[in-house]
This record gives C-alpha cells, structure tokens and sequence, in this order.
C-alpha cells in the first residue's frame, strides 16, 4: 500500500486570479477534491448511507501554508496523508507539489457524524472505516 493517496491535475483558469497565480480559496477545494478522491478509491465517499444511517465528515479545522505560487496551467500532484486518527475524528495532511517541489501544505480535521433530521451528531468512526484510515496512517508512518 502506498504511504500516501496521490492525485495529478491541471490549475484552471478560472481557478485564479488577475495575475494567473491560483487563488488562495482554491487550495481548500483542492484539499476537499482529494479527500473525496481518497474515499472513492476505497470505496466509501464522505457523505453515504450504512444501513438506515448517513455518515458525513464536517470539518473542524483547516490551515493552509502557501510556500510559493501555482498557476494556470501548472501540473500539480496532491498527496494526502492520513496523520491522525481519534475516536471520533480523522486528520489529513496535504502536501501540494509542483515538479517534485513542494509549494503549500495543507491540514484538515473532521469528524465522524451521523447525520439525523439534517443535523450533525458526532460519533465513533465505524471499525470498518477505521480500518481503512489506520492502515494508510501505518503505511505513511513506516515510509
């Protein structure tokens, strides 16, 4: 198993600003692009059903360190790296790279919530959703 969840793409135009530098807003949809990709690629997504149960993941904490600028048109790589898991909560870091260099750091945290009548109640992550989290945490921590 790889030590990190990898995803290429491309900065889009209108993903940046007057200058062609990619808005800073952009890299929290990039950081929330790959967490969905992660989750897809095992099988899950961050908002599904299981059984008569919806699980969602809402943040509670995100930061984003800019080291130097993309831009438009830029081929970018976002690895992302399960750093922490709780009881209730899972932390991702997300190094963004450019040609093996890396320009930003992102992190976010969220939580594990059953959601009833459109309300977030924070419970246990599911042993089966734990498994999957603690295996890439294990493989990124021996790499």
């Amino acid at each position: 198993m790889p030590d990190s969840f990898l995803m290429k793409r491309l900065v889009q135009f209108a993903e940046t600003d007057m200058a062609g530098v990619l808005h800073f807003a952009n890299y929290y949809r990039y950081m929330e692009e790959v967490e969905h990709a992660f989750w897809r690629s095992e099988g899950f997504s961050v908002m599904y059903s299981e059984g008569e149960s919806q699980i969602s993941w809402p943040r509670v904490a995100t930061s984003c360190e800019y080291l130097s600028p993309a831009r438009f048109e830029d081929e970018i790589e976002l690895s992302l790296t399960v750093a922490r898991v709780g009881n209730r909560s899972v932390s991702f870091e997300i190094e963004f790279r450019r040609q093996q260099e890396r320009f930003a750091l992102g992190k976010t945290t969220a939580v594990c919530c059953g959601m009833k009548e459109g309300r977030f109640e924070p419970i246990s992550i599911p042993a089966h959703l734990r498994t999957v989290l603690e295996t890439h945490r294990q493989a990124s921590a021996k790499a």
